[in-house]
């Protein structure tokens, strides 16, 4: 099974981040993942749209750009004209979150929800077929470096299930936290198919060989 490999940027070194996007135009993987924070929905801060916007100068591959923001709302059009291809909310951020998906998709982008660690699979049952893209945290979000949670594995395979079951077989199921080579195999078996990985590509000793490990798996 063909799967995408999306680096987060959160690992990179921002002090040359143009190298390390550059290392990623010219490595295997198939996308970048940016992750948005705001030190509210999470108790950290990341960077915002000026960051973006120098990524997106450099990058030639799609930017998988992850909200980890209150009120994703207002900024909708403001990502999708920094080029953001898929923009992924939180589905404990958004009030209405059907609304909100509609409103990306008609923005241009594919649509993404992630779900925390403890918020259930079911709970996106009714918005299955306005998905492009279902994030699931195996990790708690705001910060890097984390340890994988071993719950996900059961979690991926009941959100496949229920992906097929509502006729969103289309839909990515991605992975975001402690993934690397001791489970990204596990992780695609369960069902996933877009893998985020940053400390595992960006802190490895050969990040493009790394990168390649975990395309071809």
């Amino acid at each position: 099974m063909s799967h995408i490999l999306a680096p987060s940027l959160l690992a990179a070194d921002f002090a040359n981040l143009q190298r390390d996007v550059e290392l990623v135009n010219a490595s295997a993987a198939q996308w970048f993942h940016l992750d948005v924070m705001d030190g509210v929905f999470v108790p950290n801060i990341s960077f915002g749209m000026p960051v973006m916007e120098a990524i997106a100068r450099h990058a030639t591959k799609p930017l998988d750009v992850h909200l980890m923001i209150v009120d994703p709302d207002r900024y909708i059009q403001t990502f999708a004209d920094l080029g953001a291809d898929v923009l992924t909310v939180h589905a404990e951020a958004c009030t209405h979150l059907h609304r909100t998906l509609g409103a990306i998709r008609s923005a241009g982008m594919k649509a993404g929800v992630a779900l925390n660690p403890h918020t259930p699979v079911e709970s996106i049952r009714d918005v299955a077929k306005d998905l492009d893209l279902v994030c699931l945290m195996s990790v708690n979000p705001g910060f890097g470096g984390q340890s994988f949670i071993e719950r996900t594995y059961a979690k991926t395979r009941a959100l496949r299930t229920l992906l097929t079951e509502e006729g969103a077989v289309e839909a990515h199921i991605e992975i975001d936290g402690g993934v690397g080579l001791g489970n990204a195999k596990a992780l695609l078996e369960a069902g996933a198919d877009v893998l985020v990985a940053g400390s595992s590509v960006f802190r490895a000793s050969d990040p493009m060989r790394a990168a390649h490990d975990l395309v071809h798996l």
